[in-house]
């Protein structure tokens, strides 16, 4: 039984070599590749992405996977190699039924689709991209098609992203948000806004990415294991075992924007780089419970990190960094970290209207593969949704279909895990409360490393072992609901705007 343990990681190590190739020239086509390297950088990609893929689905490894999995073996392995062997025999049947000619196009096409958006995006034109997008569509469905002939396409990528979800659950989630957000968007909006003159001003890049590393170090990035850079659409990537990198985005004129960029991939890459090293070479270590993942970006940026107590043990040195911070008093900053107010950009949103950004998405992603869209009538339709549901109508592709880069690549069904991982984090917010005692307590204090000791401790040590439900069941013992969050909402955003908890509802 060991030897054959020892095959299988060994052959999933070949597999993981040239995927770290692969992510490390992705990463450089998104930081610093010039423009005319983009081609000769997607045929290295496709390249590599290919003898992965080949080493995915050969007969040697098939027949391991096959013998690893038979009754009398499977029952005497670890936890980590069960899982291990389920999913990777799962892709395995999956990817057979992929003919690898087609799996080269697709990969390279993703990679010059990418670069596309990137100059669509830069000239608010959806017409440059349009036919790269319409294409990644129509190969996104091959492929699926390819992987489950008998399973509707859009089921098959959520259940890629978030294992176990289907649009059922999403549908249920998201309506019991829905439901509970209209009426304390309706409060908020009675309630007046802030005055946040005081904001304006200009911080120059330079200061911004010393702030950032700042407080990555202060919620535990871990600087030895990982490293910065900037691109056009923050990201996190693991480039192999101990080398997370994080990008960001700057603009002089806001540096709230770089700020929440970095405290929300600094969760990601958190997650990554405490993961047990146990699970080298196996598939725990990739994370392939997005909304898992996004749940512990998602409670840095805005469980934690809009909370007012955050940054009371730091913020004077904001204005180190960002000299214009000190004429800003701290009532005002924490007003404007949780204005509530529709925008037109989802990284940019607040965590409130946020929610009503990834339900946008997922009801057109859901609508491109229903076959009830076509591509070229995407802009209009992104248009419409984001009037139904946040009153306001982009002027510019940019601010509206353009915005995120995620369908350039292929990442359908990916959005809902955004939301999935708010709902989740209503969920942790309990979890932790009850273990450690008050949040705002520990955070006024400068005592963040316990909070992310606890995460460390309960959930990034273990990668992927547990599936997003399992984990929420081991750690808050009930199904999952959107009320935590809703309920969190409420309480915070009472405060702030000075209305009654009991028109919740």
């Amino acid at each position: 039984m060991n030897e054959l343990i020892m095959k299988l990681k060994d052959h999933m190590k070949k597999i993981q070599q040239y995927q770290t190739i692969e992510n490390l020239l992705y990463w450089d086509l998104a930081t610093m590749t010039p423009e005319k390297g983009v081609d000769s950088k997607a045929e290295a990609i496709g390249y590599f992405s290919t003898e992965a893929f080949r080493l995915s689905t050969s007969e040697e490894y098939g027949a391991l996977l096959r013998e690893l999995s038979s009754p009398e073996n499977y029952e005497a392995l670890d936890d980590a190699i069960k899982v291990t062997v389920r999913r990777e025999l799962r892709d395995y049947e999956r990817f057979c039924r992929v003919p690898e000619d087609f799996y080269t196009e697709y990969v390279t096409l993703k990679t010059r689709s990418q670069k596309a958006w990137e100059t669509a995006k830069k000239a608010s034109d959806f017409s440059i991209y349009c036919p790269y997008l319409d294409k990644i569509i129509l190969m996104t469905k091959q492929y699926v098609r390819y992987m489950e002939p008998d399973q509707k396409p859009y089921e098959v990528l959520l259940d890629m992203f978030e294992e176990g979800i289907d649009s059922q659950t999403i549908d249920h989630l998201f309506k019991e948000l829905k439901e509970g957000l209209r009426p304390l968007l309706k409060k908020i909006h009675q309630s007046g806004q802030p005055d946040l003159s005081a904001m304006k001003g200009t911080y120059p890049v330079s200061g911004q990415k010393k702030l950032q590393d700042m407080l990555l170090s202060y919620m535990g990035f871990d600087f030895t294991k990982g490293t910065t850079a900037e691109s056009e659409h923050p990201f996190t990537s693991e480039i192999g075992y101990g080398d997370i990198r994080i990008t960001n985005h700057f603009r002089e004129e806001d540096p709230l924007a770089a700020i929440f960029s970095a405290i929300h991939e600094g969760g990601h890459a958190i997650f990554d780089q405490n993961i047990d090293p146990s699970y080298k070479h196996t598939a725990v270590m990739q994370v392939n419970m997005m909304g898992l993942h996004e749940s512990q970006s998602r409670f840095y940026e805005n469980i934690l990190g809009r909370n007012p107590n955050f940054w009371i043990p730091v913020y004077d040195k904001l204005g180190e960094f960002l000299p214009d911070f000190r004429k800003i008093p701290f009532d005002t900053f924490c007003k404007a970290i949780n204005f509530v107010q529709p925008s037109m950009i989802r990284i940019d949103a607040d965590e409130v209207t946020y929610c009503l950004h990834i339900i946008l998405r997922y009801e057109i992603e859901r609508a491109i593969f229903n076959d009830e869209v076509t591509t070229e009538e995407l802009p209009g339709l992104w248009n419409d949704k984001m009037e139904e549901l946040l009153g306001i109508r982009p002027s510019c592709d940019a601010e509206g279909v353009l915005q995120d880069t995620h369908w350039s690549d292929g990442s359908f069904g990916y959005f809902p895990s955004y939301l999935l991982g708010s709902i989740y984090d209503g969920m942790f917010l309990e979890a932790i409360e009850k273990d450690l005692g008050s949040v705002d307590q520990l955070l006024s204090q400068g005592k963040i490393m316990e909070i992310t000791n606890w995460l460390n401790t309960n959930i990034h040590q273990y990668g992927s072992l547990y599936t997003s439900h399992e984990v929420t069941e081991r750690l808050c013992g009930k199904e999952v609901s959107a009320k935590p969050l809703l309920d969190y909402f409420y309480k915070k955003y009472s405060e702030i705007y000075s209305f009654s908890l009991s028109e919740q509802n």
